[in-house]
């Protein structure tokens, strides 16, 4: 029968302070694995979409695991992605087929919903008459991605002479047309807009939006510089507006004038 040496008989009886403590360091382990745990689901949950979204399939994802190291001693591409599958190789996360499949339709069902959901135009249904709301109107649907650049030039509320150039697809954004459609209200330019020049106070103020660049140095004149492709819009009358853009006067009786500028993006979005 085996028996308790000196050492060990005084360690029994006489703990030392290191293993009086280990029943609370483990609590304070287990407690501390609890967050984590929650954490790591959080992230996970994170790291898994952005894996999903990188990757067409599953097997794409095992390959960017593998490197040219395990394939040298491996000789054998099936057994790599094993590999990695089981969590056994690899460089960075282990993601399970099931769980990576699942989150792939998920993502392509939403994608397709999103799709073939039909967007309902502000326009839609409006008996409009004046030719700049018909105007807008031809291009509401296209400008939901960012296309056309507007110029009004007319008087607001006070009588003050105001211009400026207006990115339609940002003020769709982030207003509500209805009152333009139905002539509750008239677009007009605002301080926020790309430029606005109120002729009485001489108040001059540029910004650049989502779609647009402005450039406000030239010393040629105002121009804008569309940000998916980078073709420069020129609103000079007396130039050409630039590639792949257009200059449309319209005939309106709601302003002094008013210019629809369109920019057809070549870049694949």
């Amino acid at each position: 029968m085996h028996s308790l040496g000196k050492d060990e008989t005084t360690l029994k009886k006489n703990p030392s302070p290191g293993q009086k403590q280990w029943p609370f360091i483990i609590g304070k382990a287990r407690d501390a694995s609890a967050q984590v745990t929650a954490m790591d689901q959080e992230e996970g949950s994170t790291t898994l979409d952005n894996i999903v979204t990188q990757f067409n399939t599953y097997e794409d994802f095992l390959d960017s695991q593998i490197t040219t190291v395990d394939l040298y001693y491996l000789e054998d591409e099936g057994l790599a992605r094993q590999l990695v599958e089981l969590g056994y190789r690899g460089t960075g996360e282990v993601v399970k087929r099931e769980d990576f499949e699942a989150r792939k339709a998920a993502i392509e069902i939403a994608r397709l919903a999103q799709r073939t959901q039909k967007t309902t135009l502000t326009s839609a249904g409006k008996d409009l008459q004046d030719n700049f709301l018909k105007a807008l109107a031809v291009r509401e649907e296209d400008n939901r991605s960012g296309k056309s650049v507007i110029f009004i030039r007319d008087r607001n509320s006070h009588g003050q002479e105001v211009s400026g150039y207006i990115d339609y697809a940002h003020r769709l954004k982030t207003e509500d047309f209805e009152v333009y459609f139905s002539g509750k209200k008239r677009l007009l330019p605002r301080p926020t807009d790309m430029s606005f020049y109120n002729w009485d106070s001489h108040i001059a103020v540029c910004n650049s939006t989502p779609n647009y660049q402005v450039i406000a140095d030239n010393p040629e004149g105002l121009l804008f510089k569309y940000k998916k492709d980078r073709k420069i819009l020129n609103v000079d009358p007396k130039a050409q507006p630039g590639d792949n853009s257009t200059r449309t006067p319209i005939q309106t009786e709601l302003y002094i004038q008013a210019v629809i500028f369109d920019h057809v993006s070549r870049r694949k979005t």
